[in-house]
């Protein structure tokens, strides 16, 4: 929504507009335009219900047409011009004839959020129960846009505003060159806007009880200040206490150990962690993936022990790969004597697994494996089909290379349920797109491609993240309800109702959908915009993943925005990050046996519950689990207790340490060497974008292997 001047313009060839919208009430309401330019021929002849002078009259004498007529009048009169220019001059005089919004309403209150200039709408519900609007903006083209929108919606009833879509408008045909996904937003945004604004008038008029908000924390160049009792919990370690971060800092440099750790760590650990890493730089926070290769990275720095802060498969994993990269000596440590399990990991370390995949031997096959899974489990699966490890901002792109590569393949995907849902529903959109819009995608792929692979995509049924698979119905109904123009951002493993709302975000810049990292990434870049168009503004995003996520967040936001206090000519950015909590919230534990313990259901495993968000938890039965009872055994005090210990001499730490594997595959191959294949084959796909000669030989001949067996 940048100002444009029409010496900037040019004819272009795609017409699409997308909208969105809020609602607040507001006693400055636009009134309808002053009059529509002439159309090239009369309109009557294509709808007989709309006369020529309607076309040319005041906006006073235009009041008689619906809701879909002024949207057909408007869609017509710029299609009349055919030149891109004539249509933006069109939104420039549409511009010059809405009365400016007065200071009352351009407040930050009434600002419409993911836009590139600043955007204000005010929404109220008349006497006669009709839907009043104003609208305005400091960019020429946006007060256009909004003039256009307040015209077509202004005195319509309530559910006619609600039923509006981003694709009504697409008929404009004012798409800018350059400008492609603000222009989108622009419609869609203040059109959203609208809509959650009309909502919620509708909800208080009908005497229903508001939503509470979600618990959040608001990040500014001053601070950080929570919202609601699991905000405050959260915020509480990421100013972690001093001789904490000494103590650990000490240590570490003493005994050379280094730290990697998971970004669902619990917020206390990562806070100290976050502190540390200014002071001893091995320390890393990262996706399960990146974590074994860091600890790579620290052993050639001269490390001679790795603490692992993750479940079970990670330190298994970066044993592995130490091993694998020559680096047998270096001592890898977990932090509980105890298995620190995973539900997803679990679900593919059974026969039902196995079972699922011996259908897969019997075809030209690939299995593409989360990298969320034990080792072991990597090892039985590759000998019995090809298998090629992914991470979720990866496995798409995996997957269409294999296909592309191996026309008549057929891929089995799991474990995880959900995030092979979201695939397959991915996959099933891209055949609603033209074959130019997938290229971009993956150039080797067309429409054609797509249908004729999505029968040979099969995903596991019964694997899960208990975390992602908390956030049910109500968590996404309230998103809808309180957040539609926020950004929203979701891990791939979330259930189809979320990945669903998450999607449509992302296509049109309000969203992401991916990993962790791309997350972060996501929430870095559109704070960076903000910070480049220095105006005050203030980004909301959802946080669809585990809460661990905030303590990484917090600190790339504060990196962004700290160099900007100092300076009294900058603009106020803020930030606030929400947690998708239920208000029910619920607390898991590691263990049952821990006194006046409640158990709770979540599918098909039993977790034992403290009840309360005070308590600084945020899971619910319900919907919405922001913390995993499994990383939560990663505490501070069994880091310290570790390094401490080390070395270990008087083997205390034997339960704690990450073995080697000594057991062999079924085929009498080391576990460990036939394990750690996978993911060199993903390694190589990372590299080159294409799938390794010896995968390849793998897949096409492991018919002929099997039949020599």
């Amino acid at each position: 929504m940048t100002m444009l001047s029409s010496t900037a313009l040019t004819p272009t060839t795609s017409s699409i507009f997308p909208i969105t919208p809020l609602s607040k009430p507001t006693s400055f309401f636009l009134q309808p335009l002053k009059r529509h330019s002439p159309l090239l021929k009369c309109l009557s002849k294509s709808n007989p219900s709309i006369s020529c002078s309607a076309l040319t009259s005041l906006p006073s004498q235009t009041s008689h047409l619906n809701l879909p007529s002024k949207l057909h009048t408007l869609a017509q009169e710029f299609r009349s011009f055919p030149e891109p220019l004539d249509r933006v001059k069109r939104l420039l005089h549409y511009a010059a004839s809405m009365p400016p919004m007065g200071e009352s309403g351009r407040v930050d209150s009434n600002r419409v959020m993911g836009c590139t200039a600043r955007v204000w709408v005010e929404v109220r519900i008349d006497k006669e129960g009709k839907v009043r609007l104003a609208a305005d903006s400091d960019s020429d083209i946006t007060r256009g846009f909004c003039a256009c929108l307040v015209w077509v919606l202004d005195g319509s009833e309530p559910e006619e505003v609600l039923e509006l879509t981003t694709d009504d408008f697409a008929a404009l045909n004012v798409r800018l060159p350059g400008t492609e996904r603000s222009r989108v937003n622009t419609w869609h945004n203040v059109l959203v806007t609208m809509q959650k604004r009309t909502k919620q008038l509708v909800s208080q008029r009908e005497g229903k009880v508001p939503f509470e908000p979600f618990p959040s924390l608001v990040v500014t160049a001053d601070g950080v200040f929570p919202k609601g009792s699991y905000a405050e919990a959260q915020a509480r370690y990421l100013f972690p206490n001093e001789l904490k971060v000494n103590e650990l800092v000490s240590v570490l440099k003493e005994k050379k150990i280094g730290v990697v750790a998971h970004f669902y760590m619990d917020p206390e650990v990562q806070g100290v962690l976050t502190a540390a890493q200014k002071q001893w730089p091995h320390i890393h926070i990262s996706d399960s993936l990146v974590m074994a290769d860091t600890a790579v990275k620290m052993a050639k720095a001269g490390c001679q022990f790795i603490t692992v802060l993750g479940v079970d498969f990670m330190s298994e994993n970066v044993r592995a790969i130490l091993d694998q990269a020559g680096y047998n000596e270096v001592g890898v440590y977990r932090m509980s004597n105890e298995r620190i399990g995973c539900s997803l990991a679990d679900a593919a370390d059974t026969p039902t697994y196995l079972e699922y995949l011996s259908a897969a031997s019997r075809s030209t096959s690939l299995h593409v494996i989360y990298i969320n899974t034990k080792l072991e489990t990597k090892a039985f699966a590759h000998e019995l089909v090809p298998t090629i490890t992914c991470t979720s901002s990866n496995v798409v792109q995996t997957i269409l290379q294999a296909f592309a590569q191996v026309p008549d393949l057929s891929i089995w995907y799991g474990p995880d349920s959900y995030m092979g849902a979201n695939i397959k529903e991915l996959f099933q959109q891209m055949t609603k797109m033209t074959d130019e819009e997938i290229a971009a995608i993956h150039p080797e792929h067309n429409l054609e491609s797509i249908r004729s692979l999505l029968p040979r995509l099969h995903y596991f049924q019964d694997g899960t993240c208990i975390v992602h698979h908390l956030f049910g119905h109500e968590v996404v109904e309230k998103i809808k309800e309180m957040y539609s123009d926020a950004f929203l951002t979701a891990h791939l493993e979330v259930p189809g109702e979320m990945f669903s709302l998450a999607m449509e975000a992302k296509r049109r810049g309000m969203g992401v959908v991916g990993s962790t990292q791309n997350i972060l990434d996501f929430i870095k870049d559109r704070v960076q915009e903000a910070l480049e168009r220095n105006i005050d503004d203030h980004l909301q995003f959802v946080l669809g993943t585990e809460s661990g996520m905030v303590t990484a967040i917090i600190a790339a936001v504060r990196n962004l925005l700290e160099p900007r206090k100092s300076s009294s000519q900058r603009a106020k950015v803020a930030v606030e990050i929400v947690f998708p909590v239920s208000t029910d919230s619920i607390s898991t534990t590691t263990s049952s046996s821990s006194s006046g313990l409640h158990s709770a259901k979540v599918g098909d495993i039993i977790l034992p519950v403290v009840p309360g968000i005070a308590s600084g938890e945020g899971c619910s039965i319900h919907g919405g689990c922001a913390s995993c009872p499994y990383m939560k055994m990663n505490s501070l005090s069994s880091l310290l207790k570790v390094c401490h210990h080390l070395p270990d001499k008087e083997n205390v730490l034997s339960a704690f340490k990450a073995e080697r594997f000594k057991l062999q595959t079924p085929k009498g191959k080391s576990v460990a060497e036939v394990g750690c294949e996978p993911i060199l084959h993903m390694r190589n796909f990372q590299a080159t974008k294409k799938l390794s000669e010896k995968l390849l030989d793998q897949i096409l001949h492991a018919q002929d292997s099997r039949r020599s067996t």
